[in-house]
């Protein structure tokens, strides 16, 4: 049975990278979501056991996504893959229950080790 995994990024772009990154044999099934609002849609609908989230997003940015899951969905496992290398960044996304924190443009073998770490391949 496929794993649901949402890519919420609102650039497509970033998307169409985390999309290549991820290892072909993985089984999942692919949902997509331009802003935060749509990635927690994604949770909600059962799309979203493993989220790769943005952190600046419309509407609803990564770290707003980050607090409800933290308070409501503490399962969903959550690998945020984003351009901002603030400490200050890193250290609230990791407070709200973020698996990893990566950095874009994002490294195929990188992400295909932190799968394997957190167990999911």
């Amino acid at each position: 049975m496929p794993i649901p995994v949402t890519i919420a990024d609102d650039s497509m772009m970033s998307r169409k990278a985390v999309r290549r990154a991820l290892p072909a044999d993985w089984d999942i099934e692919i949902t997509e979501a331009t802003n935060g609002k749509e990635a927690l849609a994604a949770v909600e609908a059962g799309k979203a056991e493993v989220l790769f989230l943005d952190l600046t997003m419309p509407e609803l940015d990564g770290f707003g996504v980050l607090r409800y899951l933290h308070e409501h969905h503490a399962k969903t496992i959550v690998i945020v893959i984003s351009a901002d290398i603030q400490p200050e960044a890193k250290k609230l996304v990791d407070s709200l229950g973020a698996f990893r924190f990566l950095h874009k443009p994002l490294n195929a073998e990188q992400l295909s080790q932190v799968l394997f770490d957190v167990g999911l391949i």
